[in-house]
């Protein structure tokens, strides 16, 4: 089990991702996960040689580029399930170019949550936005596995989005797509607007999940809430679960030095407390 952390937690700081990486290896993570939009407001100028630097930078630090994550967020215009054929075809030719970037970072996965950017658009019906989606996520995973890094559906609640909201729905979509590079991601904050108990929900995927998220049900970091990571701790542990758990937060209270020191710390604390680690 490897412990990671996503680098937008440190954007209202203004630090530059050297910075960053130093931050985070000194706290004792094994990885630093990125999103596109912290590098360029329009990843899609981000250049392969950029990209390469980027992955040299997290390397030096003695970290690993885990992969990317909110693929969609920016630029603005993007969408999987829309009816617009154009649309969809700048979103497959541009989650290709990101999966082209991470392969040069030397990343392996590539998390799908951006919600908003797949929100079934108002007088479309669930199917055809499935099959839609469908069509652009084969598209995107035939690039993805020529890179060599795998995509990974996140599953998020109706409070988030109207589309791949359970992750039995998510599972469906990937068996739909049927890509070997197209797996499931599970995060925690989601997992809890779940009728199913978190460790369930762990045991019964295992064999689909290429990556997971850590967070709290209030948005925070593991430890800034309620949610009790031992029993996710131990159902990790009883699949074999040997992939990166990386922190990822949305509320960067009180500031970002502390949200990656104490998140950590309380993995550290609950994975330990199972044998985990």
């Amino acid at each position: 089990m490897k412990f990671a952390i996503c680098n937008e937690t440190y954007q209202d700081l203004d630090w530059p991702f050297e910075r960053q990486c130093e931050h985070v290896a000194t706290c004792g993570y094994d990885g630093i996960e990125i999103a596109p939009f912290t590098f360029n407001p329009d990843p899609s100028r981000i250049t392969p040689a950029q990209a390469r630097e980027i992955g040299k930078t997290a390397s030096r630090a003695g970290l690993e580029l885990v992969g990317m994550h909110w693929l969609l967020a920016k630029p603005a215009g993007l969408h999987i399930t829309t009816p617009e054929d154009d649309v969809r075809r700048r979103t497959v030719a541009f989650l290709q170019h990101l999966a082209r970037l991470l392969g040069e970072m030397g990343g392996g996965v590539m998390v799908h949550g951006s919600p908003a950017q797949r929100d079934l658009v108002e007088g479309d019906t669930y199917d055809q936005a499935f099959d839609r989606a469908t069509g652009v996520f084969r598209q995107f995973a035939q690039v993805a596995e020529q890179a060599g890094v795998t995509i990974a559906l996140e599953p998020l609640g109706p409070a988030e989005t109207t589309f791949m909201v359970t992750v039995e729905e998510t599972v469906h979509l990937m068996r739909a797509i049927d890509h070997p590079a197209c797996r499931l991601h599970l995060d925690v904050k989601a997992m809890c607007q779940e009728d199913k108990p978190i460790d369930q929900l762990i045991a019964e995927n295992a064999r689909h999940t290429a990556h997971f998220h850590a967070n709290d049900a209030n948005r925070r970091g593991p430890g800034f809430g309620q949610t009790d990571f031992v029993p996710i701790a131990k159902a990790l542990k009883d699949v074999d679960y040997d992939k990166y758990v990386s922190v990822e937060v949305f509320d960067y209270s009180p500031d970002p030095q502390t949200i990656a020191h104490d998140s950590l710390t309380h993995l550290k604390k609950t994975f330990s407390q199972v044998g985990a680690i």
